[in-house]
């Protein structure tokens, strides 16, 4: 995979209101659904679409994220929420069967699209996750009353006006260890402008704690019930959320399933998407 027009920005409607994405590569060719991780946005694909020669992809950005829609006033950030507006950006493209390449949240996300409707699903490349994020029983109460208590807590505070970039960026490259290059490509994407600076995008409802989880044997059966051929990337060391031996254990529930693990960061397909590039391979084009 090498050889890539420059992106070109793409817009939908779907029933909350309009999407905004990047979309990368040949129009016509094969269909890629690109999802980014929370918080996130559609540039965490710019540095990978070097690689998109062969391929259609189109990476949009989460309701909630970047430049599309936020989630209506007393509504909520749901995993299965995100799987019926994935599908919904795929209707608005006329797309009934492509793949999907998912990064961190939008490699969840994925996951359960691939396995609530096989039948319009290709492929799957998941990057640093698989399947939802598990919780055991005894913490269902905790977690309730936590995101009940963020969510009815949050308010209408107003948004931190930065004067220019640069402390974004310098935050972003705190919290996620990104370089300068990656974190500005989020930055940019991820704010706009007012008087006296510039704002996040992003939805303050975002960072709600998610009020219930699947429990671990619901992911397994998730992941086991994904039916299509699925490549799996992780990052060496592994995020404190994912540890293994698990994360390593829930890739081989995969009926049709490799992995691969590369040894670098969170976000390794934008600071090493040549190495990405190289475990992806053609799959994505078959």
């Amino acid at each position: 995979m090498s050889g890539v027009a420059q992106a070109q920005p793409f817009e939908v409607e779907i029933g909350i209101g309009t999407v905004r994405g990047l979309r990368f590569g040949t129009v016509g060719a094969r269909r890629v659904l690109a999802l980014h991780g929370w918080l996130d946005n559609a540039a965490s694909f710019v540095p990978l679409s070097t690689y998109f020669d062969g391929l259609d992809v189109v990476a949009p950005d989460l309701p909630g994220h970047g430049r599309s829609v936020h989630m209506p006033v007393g509504t909520d950030y749901t995993f299965v929420g995100a799987v019926h507006q994935v599908l919904d950006i795929a209707d608005a493209l006329g797309w009934d069967r492509f793949a999907l390449l998912g990064h961190s949240m939008g490699a969840g996300i994925a996951s359960l699209v691939a396995a609530a409707v096989p039948e319009r699903i290709e492929r799957l490349v998941a990057i640093e996750a698989l399947g939802a994020l598990p919780e055991s029983e005894a913490d269902t109460v905790p977690r309730l009353r936590e995101a009940v208590m963020s969510s009815r807590s949050l308010g209408t505070r107003p948004l931190r006006v930065f004067p220019d970039l640069e402390a974004p960026i310098r935050a972003r490259m705190r919290v996620n260890a990104l370089s300068e290059p990656v974190a500005r490509l989020l930055v940019e994407r991820g704010v706009q402008p007012v008087e006296g600076g510039h704002v996040w995008c992003s939805d303050p409802r975002l960072t709600i704690p998610t009020a219930v989880r699947m429990t671990p044997g619901q992911v397994d059966a998730l992941i086991a019930g994904i039916e299509c051929p699925t490549r799996v990337i992780y990052a060496d060391p592994p995020q404190v959320y994912l540890p293994e031996p698990d994360r390593s254990r829930r890739a081989r529930l995969l009926p049709d399933g490799a992995l691969t693990v590369i040894t670098g960061g969170h976000h390794l397909h934008m600071e090493q998407p040549a190495d990405v590039a190289a475990a992806i391979g053609d799959f994505l084009q078959r």
